[in-house]
């Protein structure tokens, strides 16, 4: 009886170890960068596997710099190399609907920029592609600007609504743009509505900094850009639907 009595207690002590320890495995649960079946039959498609950086580049160059790595499915800049240098997409895109998640380190500053045209006569995406923000608003100097905060068309025009959420946690970002109708959204809220390419967008840009370069804002098809603005930044769940 004693005998029994001491395998059973062995085998509770054994099961309660084992309810008590996670697994790595169910410790760290990855994005899966995949798309639905909805998805798939309504156009999608995966800008990143979530594996590796297939589909993109550095700006000016055939590959990705070694700036940029995958970790946790997720696209890492990271800060411990000088390989300095945005992402692009390898391919362009006209009308599109584009969506992702970012995540900032503290006091950080990044970009989703877009109608990039990669040409050597452009030293920079910036200098061809609108921007939205991806910043800590409490902690970025950036952030006492006005129409620099997280979530802002870049330099021309403000979120309507201010939505983004703290240090350390995802955003969803949409950006939609067909025809010149360009529409922002920051976790669920259209927070930037425009329209591109007109009179009224030519005046504006003619006011910002981005009036330096004449063909910024113009280019009516162009790549995705990730931008390394030299501090900790995180992408996933990159995708896109042309429109």
């Amino acid at each position: 009886m004693k005998f029994q009595f001491l395998i059973s207690a062995a085998i509770f002590s054994m099961a309660a170890f084992s309810f008590s320890v996670k697994s790595p495995i169910e410790k760290k649960i990855h994005p899966s960068n995949t798309l639905t079946e909805s998805e798939q039959k309504g156009g999608w498609v995966s800008l990143f596997d979530g594996k590796t950086t297939k589909g993109w580049h550095s700006y000016g160059k055939d590959k990705v710099g070694n700036r940029w790595d995958v970790e946790d499915g997720c696209l890492h800049l990271l800060t411990s190399s000088n390989d300095h240098g945005d992402i692009l997409t390898d391919k362009e895109f006209k009308n599109f609907d584009l969506k992702l998640e970012w995540k900032i380190s503290p006091k950080g500053n990044s970009g989703i920029i877009f109608y990039v045209k990669e040409d050597p006569k452009y030293s920079a995406p910036y200098h061809t592609g609108p921007e939205m923000q991806v910043l800590d608003n409490d902690g970025h100097p950036d952030g006492k600007i006005h129409k620099h905060r997280a979530g802002d068309l870049y330099d021309l025009i403000p979120c309507s609504k201010e939505t983004v959420k703290p240090v350390g946690e995802w955003n969803q970002v949409e950006i939609i743009a067909k025809n010149g109708d360009l529409k922002l959204f920051l976790n669920g809220y259209n927070v930037v509505h425009t329209t591109m390419w007109n009179d009224d967008w030519k005046k504006m840009v003619g006011e910002s900094k981005f009036k330096q370069w004449p063909d910024f804002g113009t280019f009516k098809s162009g790549k995705i850009d990730l931008q390394d603005h030299g501090n900790e930044v995180w992408f996933r769940n990159i995708k896109i639907k042309s429109l």
